[in-house]
C-alpha cells in the first residue's frame, strides 16, 4: 500500500496550477455567487431591502428624578451612561409602542430587518445602530465610536454583521474615530465624511484609505461647534434632491452638492429634527409625524411620498429615525 509524498505535491506546480489561484472575476463583479446577494449601498436613495436595527435599551429604566439638570435641559448620568432629554422621565411604554411602530412601518415597506442582539443595560444608546459602522457597495465598514459609554458596541456589530453574512471591507483602529451618522453617499464614487466632537480627521482619513481601491472618494467637511453628525443637518431624498438645515449645514457641504447639480431644500425653521428621517426608495421617506410642515412641504413642492409615524418619544433619547438603521443592503448596479 503507496502513500502520497506530500512534499511531491509543494514541489509539483501541476496541483496549484488546477486549483487557482484566480484573481477574476473581481470581489464586486462575483459577490452575488460568493456572498449571496449584493450587500452594501452605493447611495442613500436606491430601494431599501435590509436595515440593521436594536431594540431600545432597558437602561433607560435608570433615568432618575435626582439627575434632572436645569441648565442642560436633561437628566444627566453623573456616572455618563445615559441622558434624557426634556424635563419629563422616559415613558418606556411609549419608546418601546414607537419603536415597535417604526419595524411595523419597514416590514409594511417589505424591507428585511435584521436585529442586533441586546446589550447590557448600560448601553443606553445602542439602538442607534447607525453609528457604528458604514456600508458602501460590497460590504461594511466597522467604525469606532467616539463616546466611552458606547465602546465595544462595535464588537457585536461586527458579529450582526457577519452573522447576517455581509462581507466586512475594513475596521477603523488606531485614533481613528468614524461613526455612520456623518458618512452620506452622495455619489457610487464620492461620499462626504463630517468631522466634529465625534468624528475627526484620522476617522475620515482611514475610511478613505478602505475605500480608495474601490473608487470611491471620501471628501471632508468640519460641522459647527457641537454638532455630532451630518444627517442631524442632512439627508439626500433623492439622486438630485437634498434636505438641509442651512442653520447647521456645512456651506461648503451645501456648496459641493449645488457643483454636483444636487438641489437642497431647507426644514422648517421650528422643526430641526426633519432631516433625520429614512428613505426607503428615491422620494419616498419615513418621518416622524409632528414634523408635518417640513413635510407638506416636500410632498408638494418636491412630490416626495412621506409615510408618517410617532416616534417623538425616541428623540429625546438623542437620536431618530436615521439614527436607529443602518442598510445592509440597498439596490445598487
Amino acid at each position: 500500500m503507496s502513500t502520497i509524498d506530500s512534499t511531491k505535491e509543494v514541489s509539483d506546480g501541476r496541483f496549484h496550477h488546477l486549483m487557482g489561484p484566480e484573481a477574476l472575476p473581481a470581489f464586486h463583479d462575483e459577490i452575488e455567487d460568493v456572498w449571496g446577494r449584493k450587500w452594501g449601498a452605493a447611495d442613500e436613495v436606491g430601494k431599501l431591502r435590509t436595515v440593521m436595527m436594536r431594540r431600545p435599551s432597558a437602561g433607560l429604566q435608570a433615568v432618575r428624578a435626582d439627575a434632572y439638570d436645569a441648565e442642560m435641559g436633561a437628566f444627566v448620568d453623573p456616572d455618563r451612561r445615559w441622558y434624557w432629554t426634556g424635563e419629563e422621565l422616559p415613558d418606556l411604554d411609549l419608546v418601546n409602542a414607537q419603536y415597535d411602530g417604526f419595524v411595523a412601518a419597514l416590514e409594511a415597506e417589505g424591507v428585511e430587518i435584521v436585529f442586533a442582539p441586546d446589550l447590557d443595560p448600560s448601553f443606553t444608546k445602542a439602538v442607534y445602530t447607525r453609528d457604528p459602522l458604514v456600508t458602501v457597495p460590497g460590504g461594511a465598514i466597522i467604525g469606532r465610536l467616539a463616546p466611552r459609554m458606547r465602546r465595544s458596541e462595535e464588537q457585536s456589530i461586527a458579529a450582526t454583521v457577519a452573522g447576517a453574512g455581509m462581507p466586512i471591507l475594513g475596521t477603523v483602529t488606531g485614533a481613528g474615530l468614524a461613526e455612520g451618522g456623518s458618512f452620506v453617499k452622495v455619489r457610487p464614487d464620492l461620499a462626504f465624511f463630517g468631522t466634529s466632537v465625534r468624528c475627526n480627521a484620522e476617522g475620515g482619513r482611514q475610511l478613505g484609505r478602505i475605500l480608495e481601491p474601490y473608487g470611491i472618494r471620501v471628501q471632508t467637511v468640519s460641522l459647527p461647534g457641537y454638532l455630532i453628525h451630518l444627517d442631524m443637518c442632512s439627508v439626500m431624498l433623492d439622486d438630485d434632491l437634498a434636505l438641509v438645515n442651512p442653520r447647521l449645514a456645512p456651506y461648503d457641504y451645501m456648496s459641493a452638492l449645488w457643483d454636483l447639480g444636487i438641489e437642497t431644500v431647507d426644514v422648517h425653521p421650528d422643526e430641526e429634527w426633519s432631516t433625520n428621517l429614512l428613505v426607503t426608495d428615491r422620494r419616498r421617506a419615513i418621518m416622524p409625524a409632528h414634523l408635518e410642515r417640513t413635510a407638506e412641504m416636500l410632498a408638494d413642492a418636491h412630490g416626495v411620498e412621506i409615510i408618517p409615524i410617532e416616534f417623538r418619544e425616541m428623540l429625546k433619547n438623542g437620536g431618530g429615525l436615521h439614527c436607529s438603521t443602518m442598510e445592509l443592503a440597498r439596490d445598487w448596479s
